[in-house]
């Protein structure tokens, strides 16, 4: 572990995955200049999702925050993965999250919560960002949320 920002995740009792294998062609973080974009990231702990399905249906917006939380969590082991260290991340400038819900659920903002919040206990000020949060049909193998991340370094 190096650093103060993974410390904080550990005293936040939390664990920095190893980098989530990408499921098709693609790799799980870009950086260009002076900003890492990551693919879309799901809640997958050890190679399995922590919830399947829709949201409004059989995962409650609670779970699907918990979802959320992890896909964050895996987008900032992609962060490192091309960067070295959190330490060296300046901003989290954008978040984007895609649940996926019944026609009729309209929390997606409130799941959403679950990775801005994991940021800003993260990050503080860094981790305060702009953010869309958009209901969709369907997610790949069924994850009911996928998030993704844009992240200015230093």
């Amino acid at each position: 572990m190096s650093g103060g920002i993974e410390q904080r995740i550990a005293d936040l009792g939390l664990t920095l995955p190893e980098v989530v294998p990408p499921l098709a062609a693609y790799v799980p973080a870009v950086r260009s200049g002076q900003h890492v974009f990551t693919a879309g990231q799901l809640p997958l702990v050890d190679g399995e999702l922590v919830a399947k399905g829709k949201v409004g249906g059989e995962v409650s917006a609670e779970e699907a925050q918990e979802c959320a939380r992890q896909c964050a969590l895996n987008a900032l082991a992609a962060v490192k993965s091309v960067v070295g260290s959190l330490d060296d991340v300046v901003r989290i400038v954008k978040v984007t999250v895609f649940v996926s819900s019944t026609p009729d659920f309209t929390g997606q903002p409130v799941v959403a919560n679950g990775a801005s919040e994991l940021l800003g206990d993260v990050f503080g000020e860094v981790g305060v960002h702009a953010r869309s949060a958009v209901g969709v049909p369907v997610l790949p193998i069924d994850a009911p949320v996928e998030v993704e991340l844009v992240v200015e370094v230093g």
